[in-house]
């Protein structure tokens, strides 16, 4: 079904009226409006496909060749792999599907419809293995990085959507990939369209590489900070050992039925595990998806969880991910979560929030089949803690790392949104970056300025918000 509405969707009629559209130097097909000297295909027409086979998890080892497994396609590479993360043994090799550089791999399955098919183009120098589920295409006179972009772009990435198969475990194969429309500009426009791309990708890469660098430093300060190995300037107080469970109170949130979920105003937040994720709640809990009023909250019986208060998952797979999160008002949260708010004076909710992250809730977890979490026992723990004004002290400086690190991640996600802008333009000819015409010379860049306008507009756009915190 989802294949016959693809390719209804691709027979797009045309008319008198469309046709007038189409501006000077396009043409319209079945695709939508392209430039003249572009073609469109299917992308079984561009190679073979074969498939992956085998590499278990309990196959892949320390040495041997380089690997791929279908699920690292979502999890560890975007549009390259030039590095395989992984490798497998020399016997199980041997029964696998080898690759070469310039191959496409698809992953077969996937959670959802909108990711299924995730792809990235194999530019390693040695053969490496794909594993099952993996379908792999070998394309034949393509730049394959300008495919590696083009598989994952929101064209494809719609007809791959519509071709998956299943509910719970969402498939796709090789049969449904081959028919997927693609528009291919010659092959001098494809490598003038990747060096534009890589560019950006540079810039995201060397985000990433700075973000990680400013995270293992934070790290770093926690680990010295909060266990008194290094003492800031100024500070000789005496450290004293408390119980969590004298400086505060654990409580869990509330249950919270379907039919209050989903207001955007209220008074107050009502906060799920899942808002962790949401953007803009890195550290301090900010962005909620539910409201409520302060007379559904008495209806629900819910604790009003205070200011200041750190939260975290206390049951299931989400505890041992270790996230915790300040409260920055007055909030509500599910029976999911837990908080531990301040009781006492003399503490700095801040230094506890820091003291929280540098703490593994995993190991305190119960063992039945559903862990979960007791406030009791994380409230047993003892802790090493400074006078009040090096706590403060300690807090700053750390809360400073953070709003480095926010800031950077907030700069590599406008970047990030502004490649997908330029994939848009480019994958589709609305910009061109080389000649066209019988008076040009094929491949000679037919705006040199507009390469750069692309990329001044992707710089500038990303360094705004940075707030200096690149350097």
């Amino acid at each position: 079904m989802r294949e016959q509405e693809a390719k209804m969707e691709c027979a797009a009629p045309t008319g008198p009226r469309e046709a007038e559209d189409v501006p000077a130097g396009y043409k319209r097909t079945a695709a939508g409006v392209i430039p003249e000297d572009w073609d469109t295909k299917r992308l079984g027409d561009l190679g073979c496909f074969s498939k992956g086979r085998g590499i278990r998890r309990d196959e892949v080892s320390d040495d041997g060749p380089p690997c791929v497994r279908y699920g690292e396609l979502y999890t560890r590479y975007d549009t390259f792999i030039r590095q395989p993360f992984s490798r497998v043994r020399t016997d199980v090799a041997q029964s696998a599907l080898p690759i070469h550089f310039g191959d496409l791999l698809f992953a077969g399955s996937g959670e959802t419809a909108e990711e299924i098919g995730r792809c990235a183009a194999y530019l390693g120098e040695r053969t490496a293995y794909a594993g099952g589920d993996i379908i792999v295409l070998t394309p034949a006179g393509q730049n394959s990085g300008f495919l590696g972009y083009l598989m994952n772009s929101s064209m494809v990435s719609r007809q791959k959507a519509r071709m998956g198969q299943g509910d719970a475990v969402v498939h796709i194969s090789a049969r449904n990939l081959a028919d997927i429309q693609v528009t291919l500009p010659s092959e001098k426009e494809q490598t003038a369209i990747v060096e534009a791309l890589s560019d950006v990708d540079g810039l995201l890469e060397a985000l990433d590489a700075l973000i990680a660098k400013k995270r293992a430093i934070k790290q770093a300060a926690i680990q010295q900070l909060l266990t008194g190995k290094t003492r800031l300037p100024g500070f000789k107080g005496k450290w004293v050992i408390r119980r969590l469970a004298d400086c505060g109170v654990f409580r869990s949130g509330n249950g919270f039925p379907i039919k209050f979920q989903g207001n955007q105003s209220g008074d107050y937040p009502f906060f799920k595990v899942s808002d962790i994720n949401n953007r803009g709640n890195e550290v301090s809990l900010k962005n909620g998806n539910h409201w409520i009023g302060e007379a559904v909250r008495r209806t629900l019986g819910a604790t009003r969880f205070p200011a200041g208060s750190v939260v975290f998952a206390k049951i299931g797979a989400a505890i041992f991910l270790e996230r915790k999160r300040l409260l920055s008002r007055e909030s509500c949260l599910d029976n999911n979560m837990m908080a531990f708010s301040l009781t006492t004076p003399g503490y700095c909710e801040g230094f506890f929030y820091y003291l929280f992250l540098n703490m593994e809730f995993g190991k305190f977890a119960s063992t039945t089949a559903l862990p979960s979490l007791s406030g009791r026992v994380i409230g047993a723990i003892g802790v090493s803690i400074p006078p009040m004004e090096e706590q403060r002290a300690i807090a700053t400086v750390l809360s400073g790392m953070d709003a480095d690190i926010v800031a950077l991640e907030q700069r590599r996600d406008k970047t990030y949104v502004i490649k997908q802008g330029m994939m848009q333009e480019l994958l589709t000819g609305r910009v061109r970056l080389v000649k066209t015409g019988a008076d040009s010379t094929p491949g000679k860049p037919r705006n040199p300025r507009r390469k750069r306008e692309l990329m001044e507009k992707t710089r500038a756009g990303a360094s705004q918000g940075s707030g200096g915190a690149a350097s």
